[in-house]
């Protein structure tokens, strides 16, 4: 059985979708996911360097990123990509040949991403510095039907990551156990709360003494009781 998943994060750059892979990661090892980030920047940085910037060129390294996810996750492997990825088709693509896909579109209004970008690039892409600049002078085209959504102007690393989440689990690929524990809701050993803040018994043990007690003080008291009645009767 596969227990594999591609949770797959598109969106022009600067959305935070390193950032929220990034957290997603730990939290699935956490629950002994074995998981695996494929952030498109290092990758293509890395095994594609002397690809170019057209329309053709990212089309073809968002197929091989998809088939390397493909590849994973139908090897058990969480894999967690972080690309723009800004054409339907090729996402499409993606969804065909991955058979358990999760498309978390990540969005955030272009003035807003111009206005808190810390590379300079939209500024250099504005000031016709950088050609072919996704969102800019290229275009982005937003995905239609995808799982998640999220709103980085707006919306917490927390909350953001709590939607993928909840995705994976209405899906069937973590188990509500694993959420809890994801979350820190995991129930703990020992017995629950009195509503007073006293830990009530939790085993069965523990609720026998109550009675082996009680009887121990009746048994003391029919002593005394008696020990009174034969000083009087000796009277």
């Amino acid at each position: 059985m596969t227990t594999g998943f591609v949770v797959w994060l598109t969106g022009m750059s600067g959305t935070g979708k390193t950032t929220l892979v990034n957290y997603l990661a730990p939290r699935l090892r956490q629950v002994g996911k074995n998981t695996e980030v494929l952030d498109e920047t290092p990758l293509t940085a890395e095994f594609w360097g002397s690809i170019g910037d057209t329309k053709e060129d990212r089309v073809t390294v968002i197929r091989r990123i998809g088939m390397l996810a493909q590849m994973l996750g139908r090897n058990n492997v969480a894999v967690l990509v972080a690309a723009v990825s800004p054409y339907k088709a090729s996402r499409e693509e993606n969804r065909r040949g991955i058979e358990r896909y999760v498309e978390v579109y990540v969005d955030c209004p272009t003035d807003k991403l111009i206005e808190r970008d810390s590379t300079g690039r939209y500024k250099k892409a504005l000031g016709g510095e950088i050609p072919n600049f996704i969102g800019i002078t290229e275009p982005y085209e937003p995905p239609t039907a995808p799982e998640v959504t999220i709103r980085s102007d707006t919306e917490t690393l927390e909350e953001g990551g709590r939607k993928v989440l909840q995705s994976l689990l209405d899906l069937g690929y973590i188990s509500g156990e694993e959420m809890r524990t994801i979350l820190g809701e995991k129930r703990r050993t020992g017995g629950k709360k009195s509503p007073r803040g006293k830990s009530k018994p939790a085993a069965k043990g523990a609720r026998k003494a109550r009675p082996t007690a009680r009887a121990a003080r009746v048994a003391k008291a029919a002593k005394k009781v008696k020990k009174s009645a034969a000083k009087r009767k000796s009277r």
